[in-house]
């Protein structure tokens, strides 16, 4: 009985040593530019301590910074590779220029995610994000139901994209061109380019102003430049919140920090959520179901967290969203 109770302890031991494991991943990212990426970060790192606790997993993290070059990104993906982690994360300042990373992290045979911007060419491991597409089509109807209520029958909008090497920015765009088909309200007349740049965002949209006077409502792939947009809007007269008669309709994409004293003051009238808190939990979830080699049903165009619809009604009530915790 004594034996086989000491070769019990020792099986056990050995199964929980066997469960047990280390596991590095390597985070890359594009630029860390803004309250986002940290937050996300922030939370994947938490996510990583509570999740892998409870999977028997210890995660350590090996994290650099492209600083909005492709050409670093791609030098900082295969230092990654060569320091022997065991998985990658990346978002990629490029969709497509990722792709070379993601066929050299294969070569090595190091599993690599795509997190927030998938890519358009090679296909990683898995990816995880935002529904971007679910995002712009469900802010879109959202926007309709609102001008409807408010007996708005002809919204002509400038639109305000993103960086069109941005497959999020490229995914709500093309949701916004079928919007401005199918819709008998809203009828885009201008899109500005601004590649995320908030400058381009300001001449872009002056411009776009001045050459249509009528305009009275925008589409905004992201909130991140509410600053200029209001600066490039205040030149014309159109800064007023809703009641205002000179108000201009605003439907935007993410709430983020800088927006969300926008649309409680009833500039913003709707948008759909980019929730960094959720991102992160799916993708350390992927991460961790990669580690255990279980597949981690990423099916389609990835495991994607979709968004919530905030309006200046809700926004107050969104208490424990992230972007209230970073400023």
């Amino acid at each position: 009985m004594k034996r086989f109770i000491i070769g019990t302890m020792i099986a056990a031991s050995l199964t929980t040593a066997a469960i047990a494991k280390d596991v590095k991943i390597g985070l890359s990212w594009d630029a860390r530019e803004s309250a986002l990426n940290q937050a996300w970060e922030d939370y994947m790192r938490a996510e990583a301590k509570s999740q892998g606790a409870a999977r028997g997993i210890n995660v350590t993290w090996v994290v650099n910074m492209a600083n909005n070059d492709s050409s670093r990104q791609a030098a900082n993906i295969e230092d990654l590779i060569n320091s022997g982690v065991n998985i990658i994360i990346a978002r990629a300042l490029d969709s497509a220029a990722i792709g070379s990373s993601i066929r050299a992290a294969k070569q090595a045979n190091v599993a690599f995610v795509t997190f927030d911007r998938a890519s358009s060419g090679e296909k990683p491991t898995a990816h995880v994000g935002g529904d971007s597409k679910d995002q712009a089509k469900v802010l879109g109807e959202e926007f309709q139901k609102l001008l409807k209520a408010r007996n708005v029958t002809a919204a002509k909008c400038i639109e305000v994209q993103g960086s069109l090497a941005d497959i999020n920015a490229i995914n709500r765009t093309n949701e916004f061109k079928k919007l401005d088909s199918a819709s008998s309200t809203i009828s885009i007349v201008a899109r500005v380019p601004s590649e995320w740049n908030p400058e381009r965002v300001l001449s872009g949209l002056t411009d776009a102003f001045r050459a249509h006077k009528d305009a009275n409502c925008l589409l905004l792939a992201s909130d991140w430049a509410i600053d200029a947009v209001r600066s490039a809007a205040e030149k014309f007269d159109k800064w007023h919140p809703t009641g205002n008669p000179k108000h201009v309709w605003i439907a935007s994409n993410d709430l983020l920090t800088s927006a969300i004293t926008a649309m409680e003051n009833g500039y913003i009238d709707v948008a759909v959520t980019w929730d960094a808190q959720a991102h992160a939990k799916e993708a350390v979830r992927v991460l961790l179901d990669i580690a255990e080699g279980k597949d981690p049903k990423c099916v389609g165009e990835g495991c994607l967290a979709k968004g919530s619809v905030a309006t200046p009604a809700t926004v107050k009530g969104m208490t424990n969203y992230w972007a209230r915790k970073y400023k």
